[in-house]
């Protein structure tokens, strides 16, 4: 008995796979934020709130929740608001994004939205403030008369873990009447306040020409 064990043909298993190529993980993508085009290598599973962050730089876009129920990561892409913990770096390619920083004038003028937001102090710690004040851009572009109540539903998906809703309805509300004071100049400006095709590595600083 012991003779046949030893004499036994040792047992097979399954071979491992290959490690997979860890430059398959990344890709090299070219995001345009705020008017102005950025050369990134993200990896394929980057959210667009990371890829914002720590590839472009631009730190006012906030996590919160990560899962797309707080609008800290709020930004507009294509004039739509999204969830930028929710999309992927790679869908953005070739879209318009739209963020907080986006919003100031070609003198770094604050837009009214912002402006409201200051006169009427609508935040305290402020964490969620740059959601709201894209979430706000965005209700005013598509309502530019919406009331209380229509900002209110339309802002439910931002929250505010301090509970500035009421300092925050009166910003709305403030920068509504200045947008329509305006004639609604700050509407058919484009965010980055021109139309540079300029290009930049995902540090800021401007890629090298091509060839």
């Amino acid at each position: 008995m012991e003779q046949d064990l030893l004499s036994a043909p040792a047992p097979s298993f399954p071979s491992l796979p290959e490690a997979p190529d860890p430059d398959a993980e990344w890709v090299t993508l070219v995001l345009r934020v705020n008017g102005m085009e950025h050369q990134v290598r993200v990896r394929t599973q980057e959210t667009l709130l990371d890829a914002l962050r720590n590839r472009v730089g631009l730190i006012d876009i906030r996590e919160g929740c990560g899962v797309g129920m707080c609008g800290a990561c709020t930004v507009l892409v294509d004039d739509r608001i999204v969830s930028g913990c929710l999309m992927l770096a790679m869908q953005a390619e070739g879209r318009e994004i739209v963020t907080v920083e986006g919003l100031l004038g070609p003198a770094g003028e604050l837009h009214p939205v912002q402006d409201a937001f200051v006169e009427h102090t609508g935040f305290q710690c402020s964490y969620c403030t740059p959601g709201f004040v894209v979430a706000t851009k965005a209700l005013l572009d598509e309502e530019p008369q919406a009331d209380r109540d229509q900002a209110s539903a339309y802002l439910g998906g931002n929250l505010c873990r301090c509970g500035s809703y009421v300092k925050i309805l009166d910003a709305v509300m403030d920068a509504r009447q200045r947008l329509m004071s305006d004639g609604g100049g700050h509407r058919a400006r484009d965010a980055s306040g021109g139309d540079s095709n300029e290009t930049s590595r995902g540090d800021g600083a401007p890629a090298p020409p091509a060839g």
